[in-house]
C-alpha cells in the first residue's frame, strides 16, 4: 500500500476548514473526509442517478457570476457509463442564464434529488462536451447526503417544460418575486470556490424548512438559516472563500421557476440566529439579477 492510499489526500478547501473549524468538528472532518468524499460514483449512485426525472445544477458564467439552475428528461436522461463520467442528454436552453457556463471544460456542480423518496446524492466535476444532446460531467468528488429537511413530493417527473414561455429578466426583486421566496419551502444554492492552482470547486445543493423560512429585509435582502446538518459546509465555505451565489426557486403550485445570481455574506455568531428557531448560523443573499421563466415547472 502506497503512502497516498494510506493517508488519502483532504477533500476540503480551507473555506470549509474554516467552518468546520468554528464549529469545533474540523479535526471529525478531517478523519471523515477522505472515507465519504470519493473520486468517484459508487454503484449505488449510478444507479439512483439513471432513475432520477431532473437534475439541479450549480454553473458560473463567463463573468463569474453562479447560476443554479435544472435539467430534465425521461428516466435514462442520465447515465453513468462507468464509475468516473456521468452523462447529462438535455438540449441546450438557450433562456437559461446557466447555459453559457456548459462549456468544454468547466467546472460544474450537481444535485441529484428524489422529492418522493427524500434520496439525494451529490457531485461535482469537469464537463466534457459531446455533441449538441448534452454534455459529460467527469467527477472529481461524489458523496450522499441526508434527507433532512426535504419535503416530500409526487409526481416529479412531469416537471420541466423549456421554452414553455419567453424568460423575464430584472434587477433585484419584484414582488412577485418577493412573494414567491417568501412562500417557499424549498430553494437551492450553487456557490463556488476557486483554488491556489487555478482548480474551481462549483457546489450546488438544497435547502429546506418550515414555509417561510427564508426571510427579505426591507433592502431585499435574503436571511437563510442554516440548520444542523452533516458538518461538510461546502456551501458556507464556498461562500467564506468567494461571496459570489446563486438561488433557484419553484414555485410548485404555478410552475414558475425564479433564478437569482448575487452575493452572500455569513453571520456566524449574530444574535440574529435566535430569531430563526433551530439555526445554528445564518447567511444572506443580495440577489442582483433575477431570471424568471413563467411556467416552466407544469402545475399538477
Amino acid at each position: 500500500m502506497s503512502s497516498s492510499d494510506q493517508h488519502p489526500a483532504s477533500p476540503w478547501h480551507r473555506g470549509e476548514i474554516a467552518i468546520q473549524d468554528h464549529a469545533g468538528v474540523a479535526a471529525r472532518m478531517a478523519e471523515i473526509g477522505p472515507r465519504v468524499i470519493r473520486d468517484r460514483m459508487i454503484e449505488q449512485h449510478r444507479e439512483f442517478f439513471s432513475h432520477l426525472p431532473f437534475v439541479v445544477l450549480g454553473v458560473v458564467d463567463p463573468e463569474g457570476d453562479v447560476w443554479a439552475t435544472l435539467r430534465a428528461g425521461e428516466p435514462g436522461f442520465l447515465h453513468a457509463p462507468d464509475p468516473f463520467r456521468l452523462r447529462v442528454r438535455a438540449a441546450a436552453d438557450p433562456g437559461d442564464p446557466a447555459e453559457a457556463g456548459l462549456t468544454e471544460g468547466a467546472a460544474v456542480g450537481l444535485l441529484g434529488i428524489d422529492l418522493a423518496t427524500r434520496r439525494r446524492n451529490r457531485l461535482n466535476g469537469i464537463i466534457r462536451r459531446e455533441g449538441s444532446d448534452g454534455f459529460e460531467i467527469r467527477v472529481q468528488q461524489s458523496f450522499g447526503n441526508c434527507p433532512q429537511y426535504i419535503r416530500v413530493r409526487q409526481g416529479a417527473e412531469r416537471w420541466l417544460n423549456p421554452g414553455a414561455a419567453a424568460p423575464e429578466t430584472g434587477q433585484g426583486l419584484d414582488e412577485r418575486a418577493r412573494a414567491l421566496i417568501v412562500g417557499a419551502d424549498t430553494v437551492f444554492v450553487a456557490t463556488y470556490a476557486d483554488g491556489e492552482a487555478g482548480d474551481r470547486q462549483v457546489d450546488v445543493s438544497h435547502r429546506g424548512g418550515a414555509q417561510g423560512f427564508v426571510r427579505i429585509g426591507e433592502d431585499d435582502v435574503l436571511t437563510v438559516p442554516d440548520y444542523s446538518g452533516n458538518r461538510f459546509f461546502n456551501t458556507l465555505g464556498n461562500i467564506r472563500a468567494n461571496p459570489r451565489a446563486g438561488l433557484l426557486v419553484i414555485d410548485f403550485t404555478t410552475g414558475d421557476l425564479l433564478q437569482m445570481t448575487g452575493r452572500a455574506e455569513l453571520l456566524l455568531d449574530s444574535p440574529e440566529i435566535a430569531h430563526f428557531p433551530g439555526a445554528e448560523r445564518l447567511w444572506r443573499f443580495a440577489p442582483r439579477t433575477f431570471v424568471r421563466h413563467a411556467g416552466t415547472v407544469p402545475p399538477r
